[in-house]
């Protein structure tokens, strides 16, 4: 349904870092990077999400959030610990989620800029 997402960031460096750390752990590489901006998605796919500095930038109000597919449960394991070595915050450790569905298993994360992040498996 969706060709991608974008995001605006106040300090692109930093977010950069941080996507790079927390993407790789679930397998995507950063596809493109630009003055203004980064992408990433899988390699040799095109982008699925994108970074872009915006001095006026401000997360989405509550409710919203980005579910990135993991591959296993390690790396979501490995993308939660990234995003909290990385200036994030934990919003939910790994585990499993019944309430979501019987083989439901999800991290979620704050990035720096304050966007809601979740990687998971269903």
């Amino acid at each position: 349904m969706l060709g991608h997402i974008s995001l605006g960031v106040r300090e692109l460096a930093r977010a950069t870092r941080f996507y790079d750390a927390v993407l790789g752990a679930l397998g995507y590489v950063r596809l493109w990077t630009g003055e203004g901006g980064v992408g990433y998605g899988a390699a040799g796919g095109g982008e699925e999400l994108n970074i872009f500095q915006r001095d006026d930038a401000a997360p989405p109000g509550p409710g919203f959030h980005v579910a990135f597919l993991a591959p296993d449960r390690p790396s979501i394991h490995a993308f939660h610990a990234a995003a909290l070595a990385n200036g994030g915050t934990d919003n939910g450790a790994p585990g499993p989620r019944p309430d979501y569905g019987p083989a439901y298993y999800a991290a979620f994360v704050v990035d720096p800029e304050g966007h809601h992040l979740e990687a998971m498996l269903q």
